[in-house]
């Protein structure tokens, strides 16, 4: 993986303000620790941080190619899971290729198909290209959003970035929050409308989606998007189909030159993709499989059973991993760390985020760099599969709003009296848009209908939001994480499978689980859904309680917004938290971690609101 960027101004001379661009490239370099460069073709520049993964010598970037005379230039961060297959099809057309890197394939599938390349693409990546001699820019991300492309387009030109930090230290936008970036922190955060960049006039290209920027003009067309189809397999059908193309997703993903490894929580979804995996390394006389999980210091001693955590997961991590025979680390994260690790944790998202699942993460793969540059990772079956409650609880199905964000009035009572007063109505807009858009057949049953509301919501919400997580976490520390469970082939298919069937035996993710009973342990096979784990140890909520009280002391833009009492309400009463503010897991503690993040974020990108 890399981090990229790039700016297309109509009328100055990049070449005379290397200072900037040099600049620009620093703020990626955590993405892309091992090389870096610079293409500039006096008002257009290209910017590449790279993280070798494959071919060292042969995938350096920005890499240009010609054809007929015509030069193309691309900047790309991510990972190509069908290239040979599109290697071989080039060269059936006359192609020839350098070396073995994705980043050359890709293109050359541009040059070959120009934008319609992204249809046959199947990885995780976000890149651009420069097509030199009629000056015009393509961006591209992947179909299901896994790496992230941000840009803002400002008066006679285009800047844009995997990360909104480069975007704002072109100098081309401020560090500036509206009404509406407001509404997205305080009554959406950490979630974000797709394709709002929180800040004023920064945007994302959504998941797949293309756009072209030519004669300052940008245009933007979405490639891929959830389609309702009939859905003809039998359930047994189904069964094989998910482990196909489960497992091929899992095997592809194997591809690597630096050293790979596996998280594994003991939960249904890492224990597939790490037995799948331990399975091909014996079956091709490969060393053992490498897995890490985390954990937090005196965890045991205070842990209690819920309805989103039901187990530890200690237990089960032993049992998976005897089972795949890996060599396994477990991470222990001290809870002062946790607290501390909450500020890089807004410089590596650029905004306030999942608090201590986004720092947890990001200790985790701090630690996992030490000695692997990949991984892989289970995330997004849950929301593919149907793996939280609000599938299954029928109220809490057909409640008219986000499932993860049941009420508003936790997030109202922290702010002042007419502060936003359009929050709850901003929010319902989002999730009616959502609902609007949702993509259906007229045979569709009631239960079809509302199933497919909650695959969509959670698709294009909740999903992007652990998405970004991962890659924001992981590329901190210069750690590419893939997760299989994002193939779009997979996508496609779980959107349109009958809910009696992924519901297998009336289980969360109940197909999945069928498909793979037999490669796993019965008790990882039939495991209860539990959650990426978070700390229970009371000493996290000390220590976010004294930071909060040290933030209300001060004299902050934060402040003005703040209803002090609310906030203390909340350190002194946690136990009235009667439901979490956002997902399943950010009750009180997370809470003011989630105002820490707030205030730092405010104080070190220098934010003023408008």
């Amino acid at each position: 993986m890399c981090g990229i960027a790039g700016l297309f101004s109509k009328y100055e001379d990049l070449s005379e303000d290397i200072g900037m661009l040099s600049g620009m490239s620093k703020t990626l370099c955590r993405r892309g620790p091992d090389e870096n460069g610079i293409f500039i073709d006096h008002n257009v520049a290209l910017i590449h941080r790279r993280l070798v993964v494959i071919d060292k010598e042969n995938g350096k970037q920005p890499m240009i190619c010609g054809k007929k005379g015509e030069k193309y230039v691309i900047v790309y961060n991510g990972e190509l899971y069908n290239t040979e297959e599109l290697r071989n099809e080039l060269i059936n057309k006359g192609y020839s290729f350098k070396g073995r890197s994705d980043t050359e394939v890709v293109l050359k599938m541009y040059i070959e198909y120009k934008e319609k390349c992204a249809d046959k693409l199947n990885g995780i990546f976000a890149f651009a290209i420069y097509e030199m001699y009629n000056k015009k820019i393509f961006l591209c991300r992947d179909k299901v959003g896994v790496k992230p492309l941000f840009y803002s387009e400002y008066k006679n030109g285009i800047v844009f970035s995997s990360e909104i930090k480069a975007i704002l230290k072109s100098g081309k936008v401020k560090p500036v929050i509206d009404e509406e970036g407001l509404y997205e922190v305080f009554f959406l955060g950490p979630a974000r409308t797709p394709g709002n960049g929180v800040f004023k006039n920064v945007k994302e290209i959504l998941p797949g989606e293309y756009a072209f920027y030519t004669d300052g003009k940008l245009t933007k067309t979405r490639y891929f998007n959830l389609e309702a189809k009939e859905f003809t397999d039998s359930t047994e059908e189904a069964i094989e189909k998910v482990r196909y193309l489960l497992t091929d997703a899992v095997e592809k993903q194997l591809t690597s030159d630096v050293p790979l490894c596996f998280f594994l929580s003991g939960g249904l979804d890492s224990s597939i993709i790490t037995q799948t995996a331990g399975n091909y390394y014996k079956k091709n006389g490969k060393d053992r499989a490498v897995s890490y999980s985390v954990e937090y210091k005196d965890n045991k001693k205070y842990f209690e059973k819920n309805l989103f955590q039901p187990s530890s997961d200690i237990e089960y991590i032993n049992i998976m991993s005897e089972n795949a025979d890996t060599v396994h680390h477990e991470v222990i994260i001290d809870n002062n760390d946790l607290a501390e690790a909450l500020y890089p944790s807004v410089e590596a998202r650029d905004l306030p985020g999942y608090v201590d699942v986004d720092s947890s993460l990001l200790l985790f793969c701090k630690e996992i760099k030490k000695n692997y540059t990949v991984a892989l990772s289970g995330e997004c079956a849950d929301e593919l599969f149907g793996g939280y409650p609000w599938y299954h609880n029928k109220e809490m199905l057909f409640e008219d709003g986000f499932p993860w964000s049941r009420s508003q009035s936790i997030r109202r009572s922290i702010l002042k009296d007419g502060v936003l007063p359009k929050g709850e109505e901003y929010v319902r807009e989002k999730y009616l848009q959502t609902i609007k858009n949702t993509n259906k057949l007229k045979t569709d049953s009631e239960l079809t209908s509302r199933m497919r509301e909650m695959f969509s919501l959670n698709y294009y919400w909740f999903m992007q939001c652990l998405l970004e997580r991962k890659d924001r976490c992981s590329m901190y520390s210069g750690l590419e994480v893939r997760v299989p469970f994002c193939d779009y082939r997979l996508v496609e298919y779980a959107y349109n499978m009958p809910w009696e069937i992924k519901a297998y035996k009336n289980r969360e993710k109940g197909i999945v689980r069928k498909a793979f009973e037999d490669i796993l342990p019965y008790d990882i096979a039939w495991r209860k859904k539990s959650p990426y784990p978070k700390t229970h140890n009371p000493v996290y909520m000390e220590i976010c309680s004294d930071k909060v009280r040290g933030i209300l002391k001060k004299r902050t833009p934060l402040n003005e917004l703040l209803n002090k009492d609310g906030v203390r309400e909340i350190i002194n009463y946690p136990e009235k938290i009667s439901s979490p503010w956002y997902g399943q897991l950010m009750r009180a503690p997370q809470i003011l971690a989630y105002i820490i993040e707030l205030d730092y974020w405010f104080e070190k990108y220098k934010i003023d609101i408008e």
